[in-house]
């Protein structure tokens, strides 16, 4: 494989990547020592000799290279995330522990298939229809299912050989290419998110290329949607209890209710009063409805400060411009694009892996009764997910892949309190294909390198082999 030097990306842009003024200076070194290159792979790993396409592969080097132990590939989160600059930007940039990772390992980058530097297509852009403000009705609901439909249809239609191409395993093979590029007889996987479907592939697919693997967020076993969002709402709605409980223990800042009945109480009338009559405010695009009112409910507690306060600024507002926080967390206005940034995340890509891989596509009678349920049941936070179909009117066969039980070295992180990866679905995934579970106290998304105590940990993993229980995440806040 040939190297060569990277993209040199201004500091505005690289500004816009999330690099503060204090790190430029430890990006432009990074940057310095990372290497890139591609790999070419089939379109069709069943069709080695069929057309190929170019996967983007970038490298750092280990910095004690007399002790070096292999190489670990950072696997991105999505699907349809761009790895490419993950050795810098998630473990070289993000804190003291979790950079000590590169002094024993080449740190291994990559855009997968469909993604930023990698060979990659976009659908015809498409207008999906949007919900009018307030509860949403059956004729509304049929409207957006119908145009998530059309929409994905014509996805589909405009390239099929490539977005069926699109899977998780596909990446998993390209990986194992990108191995024998490097001269890796293994390769060890760090990955949080989708990452970790990706870990698990390709570990059960190429066991005897791989080494130690941790992943963190668990994916579950199983890649069905309709599946995953009933999950995710059940862990919101139960995360949720420890919001209130936060709030009322602080009732003298918000005023929400001294108790956690009470300002469970306090916010549900916020989401019925806020859906029966939505709030309009000139400095916002559309109008507070309580779905609004719902998505703030479901913040980790990373954000439980803001949004207490933004929903204490909801129940008490009546002027005409929206309050500071409600703005803040609500009516962000979209940044303009930066000229040179980088691709981040390729919906496209996102789509067909998550389209390709659904056994469920509910029609709209299933989808629509699974909604008036999950309102039911959910009824604080389950406003915030809409109807939640992603992937009616896909016209590309269904392609699940099987997860495998192996015996290599396997950690799984869950955080105990999260809604995008639910904590029951990393002891599903220990079931299905062993590990140990490394259990994270808290309800932040991926959490686990970015603190200091629990990055130690994974150096540690992938230094030694041995691993803790678990670490405490993001504290709640004082």
């Amino acid at each position: 494989m040939e190297w060569k030097p990277c993209p040199a990306y201004t500091d505005e842009v690289v500004r816009a990547m999330g690099v503060t003024e204090e790190q430029l200076p430890a990006f432009r070194a990074q940057m310095k020592r990372l290497r890139c290159g591609t790999v070419s792979v089939p379109l069709d790993h069943d069709r080695p000799d069929g057309q190929k396409i170019d996967i983007a592969v970038t490298r750092l080097a280990a910095t004690d290279p007399k002790r070096r132990l292999g190489a670990t590939v950072i696997l991105p989160g999505g699907p349809g995330n761009s790895g490419y600059l993950d050795p810098v930007l998630r473990i070289r940039l993000r804190n003291e522990e979790i950079a000590k990772l590169n002094e024993r390992y080449d740190l291994i980058g990559f855009d997968p298939r469909g993604v930023g530097a990698s060979t990659k297509v976009a659908c015809p852009p498409t207008q999906g229809a949007r919900p009018e403000p307030g509860p949403l009705t059956q004729e509304t609901a049929r409207k957006i299912y119908d145009a998530q439909a059309a929409a994905n249809d014509s996805c589909g239609r405009s390239n099929p050989a490539f977005l069926g191409a699109l899977t998780t395993e596909n990446v998993a093979d390209d990986l194992d290419l990108i191995r024998a590029a490097l001269g890796e007889r293994r390769l060890n996987l760090l990955g949080v998110s989708w990452g970790t479907h990706l870990g698990m592939l390709y570990r059960g697919n190429h066991p005897r290329n791989t080494g130690r693997v941790f992943l963190d967020s668990t994916a579950p076993p199983w890649t069905r949607q309709d599946d995953h969002l009933a999950g995710s709402a059940a862990a919101a709605e139960r995360n949720f209890a420890r919001m209130a409980a936060w709030l009322a223990r602080n009732d003298e800042i918000y005023g929400l209710g001294s108790t956690t009945r009470q300002v469970r109480d306090a916010v549900l009338r916020l989401v019925h009063d806020h859906d029966k009559t939505p709030k309009t405010f000139t400095d916002l695009q559309r109008p507070i409805d309580g779905s609004a009112v719902a998505d703030l409910a479901r913040r980790n507690s990373t954000e439980w400060a803001r949004a207490g306060r933004a929903l204490t600024e909801l129940r008490d507002a009546t002027g005409t411009t929206a309050p500071p926080t409600v703005k803040e967390l609500l009516g962000p206005p979209k940044a303009a694009p930066v000229p040179g940034l980088p691709e981040t995340l390729n919906l496209t890509m996102n789509r067909a892996v998550k389209c390709n891989e659904d056994a469920g596509r509910p029609a709209f009678t299933a989808a629509w009764n699974a909604y008036q349920e999950r309102v039911r049941r959910h009824p604080v936070t389950g406003r915030a997910w809409g109807l939640g179909v992603e992937c009616p009117g896909w016209p590309l066969p269904v392609q699940e892949s099987p997860v495998k039980r192996g015996k290599g070295s396997l950690v799984l992180s869950g955080h105990l309190h999260e809604y995008m990866s639910a904590y029951e679905w990393t002891l599903q995934t220990q079931r299905a294909i062993g590990g140990t579970v490394y259990t994270v106290a808290d309800d932040v998304h991926g959490s686990v390198t970015r603190l200091p105590e629990c990055a130690a940990d994974v150096v540690r993993y992938f230094t030694t082999g041995r691993i803790d229980r678990g670490c405490d995440g993001s504290p709640i806040p004082s």
